[in-house]
């Protein structure tokens, strides 16, 4: 037996952005380790940088949109994958952010990048079609995280999950 590739440990943080109907802004990613997965803004975090100022930053980046902050704590989590042929283990902060109207589009500036950062694609996706997808979403029971969660609750702490593997929810930390 091959014994696994010691991994890079990698701090990062992500933005849940909800339009008014609860549909989620998901961006599609193909990743040599993990395969195609769907998650939302986010990355690694800069040296020096808090979580949420994170969070900030890279949701301006990978969406263009200016007038967005990450608010409420949702969930962290860590998980395996390879990023730039290195294996790392992430451990996440999940922010959320409600986008006062309807859903939008990305700012014209970021389909270069988008396509740099290996980006595949982006949608909205409705709350019934995040319960009913075969499709990997990162993290996962998003869709139990959303539903279940209420302004004022603690967030949830995922703990570790496998790669490809899924993880019930253990309570609010």
């Amino acid at each position: 037996m091959i014994p696994p590739k010691p991994r890079t440990p990698r701090q990062a943080a992500r933005t849940v952005v909800r339009d008014p109907l609860g549909a989620v802004f998901l961006l599609r990613y193909d990743n040599e380790e993990v395969g195609p997965h769907w998650a939302m803004p986010g990355g690694g975090l800069d040296p020096g940088e808090s979580p949420r100022e994170g969070a900030r930053r890279e949701l301006r980046e990978e969406t263009g949109w200016r007038d967005l902050e990450p608010g409420p704590l949702l969930c962290t989590w860590t998980h395996d994958f390879t990023r730039a042929g290195i294996p790392v283990r992430q451990h996440e902060h999940i922010y959320l952010a409600d986008a006062p109207g309807p859903r939008r589009e990305l700012g014209p500036e970021v389909a270069a990048d988008h396509l740099a950062d290996g980006i595949l694609g982006r949608r909205w996706w409705t709350p019934e079609e995040l319960r009913r997808t075969d499709e990997q979403i990162w993290p996962p029971r998003l869709p139990d995280l959303l539903d279940g969660w209420s302004p004022g609750d603690r967030p949830v702490d995922l703990g570790y999950v496998p790669v490809g593997g899924g993880s019930d929810i253990v309570g609010r930390a």
